[in-house]
This record gives structure tokens, sequence and C-alpha cells, in this order.
């Protein structure tokens, strides 16, 4: 399974345009996210297999550190959906290494 650090994925995302899922709760997201990512928290995750199965692009998994995402994307592997990448540090590591005016909490 494919991971990549704030800034390899800010590098990826020059030339690549993968679905960038946060799997935080709504008030984390509201406080700060990444660009482009769209809301699907954790818990909402089981009723979106179908669609996450049929998804072609690549799915990059967002969290507050990472650890949440890679919990998602090993839950998605049971479901043969392995084309998920998860940011390492998450929304953290962004804030502190690819966009310092993103607000952390």
């Amino acid at each position: 399974m494919k991971r990549l650090e704030a800034a390899e994925l800010a590098a990826y995302l020059q030339q690549h345009q993968p679905r960038l899922i946060d799997v935080r709760e709504t008030w984390e997201f509201e406080i700060c996210h990444i660009d482009g990512s769209e809301l699907l928290p954790m818990g909402r995750i089981p009723e979106a297999i179908d669609e996450l199965q049929n998804e072609t692009r690549e799915i990059v998994l967002i969290c507050h550190h990472g650890i949440r995402s890679r919990q998602v994307q090993l839950y998605l592997a049971r479901f043969g959906i392995d084309h998920s990448i998860n940011l390492e540090g998450g929304v953290d590591a962004w804030a502190r290494t690819v966009d310092p005016d993103m607000p952390v909490y």
C-alpha cells in the first residue's frame, strides 16, 4: 500500500489528479483541510464501499496525523481497493511542511 509524505504528495498533485478523501469528522474538516479534498468521515466509509470500488482514480486518504487514514486504507484493501495512498502525518504534516498558513489544532 502506497504512502506519501506531505511534500511528496504536494509534488505528486502537480502531475496527478487523485480523489482526495478526508476521513476526519466535520468539525475537524471545518478547521482546516487540503484544497480539493472531500469530507467522508471514517464512520461513513462502509456505506461508501461500492462507490469507492468503482473509483478509477487513485484515492488519497487524509486525516489529522495519518493514523485513521491508514486504518481506512487497510479496511479498503479488504474489499480489493488497492489504489489508495495514505498521507503520512496527515493535515498536520501538510500544514507544517507544505502550507504554513493552514490552521493547526
